[in-house]
This record gives structure tokens, C-alpha cells and sequence, in this order.
């Protein structure tokens, strides 16, 4: 896909990666575009999946979720049925970020944010730990949020 994207297209995507909310007429003009040209190619890039969603960047402290960790965790087996289970739950779970598969000691890591160490702790015992094939539960948390970004280099 990166080699079919014009230079047109990336600084369009860089504009849209840092203000989602930009009229047409402003991306088209920073993006060197026609309005209607510009709205066809959002349109299209949106089509072939490129651009997936928009979105907010919230505060989390703000929200009232103080507490943020990194979970990692290990699986007993990985069978496709506890992994199946493993990745369907954790989707449904609004405290969970993040969740990536990695090589190394951890199976998954996940990035969480809740209230307070609590709800944390609720979030481990009653639903982390009760799913089937948990082997570990490793903990690390975030005491301050050196970067955080949802752009991609283009």
C-alpha cells in the first residue's frame, strides 16, 4: 500500500492524522487539492481501509481513570481455544486500550486504565484471572505519560 500513496496523499493523511475535525476546504487547501478532488480521495482512502475511524484523544486523568498500568500476561497453553476466548474478552473490555501479541516472556500485553488501584484489582480477580489458560499476570505501572500519539510516520 505505502508505495501507491502519492506524496499528495501523505501530506493529506498528515493533516488529517493531527486535526480529524478540518473542514474540507481547509484539507483541501493545506493538502494542495480541489475541495471536491480532495473529498473523493478521503472518500476513497477511507474505502480501501487506510483510514480506519476518527477519533477524540480524551484526558484520561481528567476522566476520573487516575490509575494506568501495562498488564502483561502469560497463557498456560496456546491452544486456539484459550486464545480465541483469551483475544474475544479482552475486546469487549473498555478498560483495556491496548492489546498486543508479542514474542519474549509475555504471550500479550495489555494497556489499562481504570478509576483507581481498585478497580484495578477488580479488573484482575474478576475478570483477568477467572479467564481460562491465564498463567501469569505481571504488572507494570505507568507513572507518567511520556508520549502518546495515534499518528503514524508517513
Amino acid at each position: 500500500m505505502a508505495e501507491t500513496l502519492s506524496e499528495q496523499d501523505r501530506r493529506l493523511l498528515r493533516v488529517l492524522q493531527d486535526d480529524a475535525r478540518i473542514s474540507n476546504q481547509d484539507l483541501a487547501e493545506r493538502s494542495g487539492m480541489s475541495a471536491s478532488a480532495c473529498w473523493r480521495r478521503v472518500r476513497a482512502l477511507e474505502e480501501m481501509g487506510l483510514i480506519r475511524r476518527y477519533a477524540a484523544m480524551l484526558d484520561a486523568p481528567m476522566a476520573g481513570l487516575q490509575f494506568h498500568a501495562i498488564a502483561h500476561v502469560m497463557l498456560t497453553r496456546h491452544d486456539h481455544r484459550h486464545v480465541d476466548t483469551f483475544i474475544a474478552e479482552v475486546q469487549k473490555r473498555p478498560e483495556v486500550l491496548d492489546c498486543f501479541a508479542t514474542t519474549g516472556e509475555a504471550d500479550y500485553h495489555l494497556r489499562v486504565v481504570c478509576a483507581d488501584l481498585d478497580a484495578y484489582n477488580r479488573f484482575l480477580e474478576g475478570f483477568l484471572f477467572r479467564l481460562p489458560g491465564i498463567a501469569n499476570v505481571r504488572t507494570n505501572l505507568v507513572l507518567k505519560d511520556i508520549k502518546q500519539n495515534t499518528a503514524i510516520p508517513l
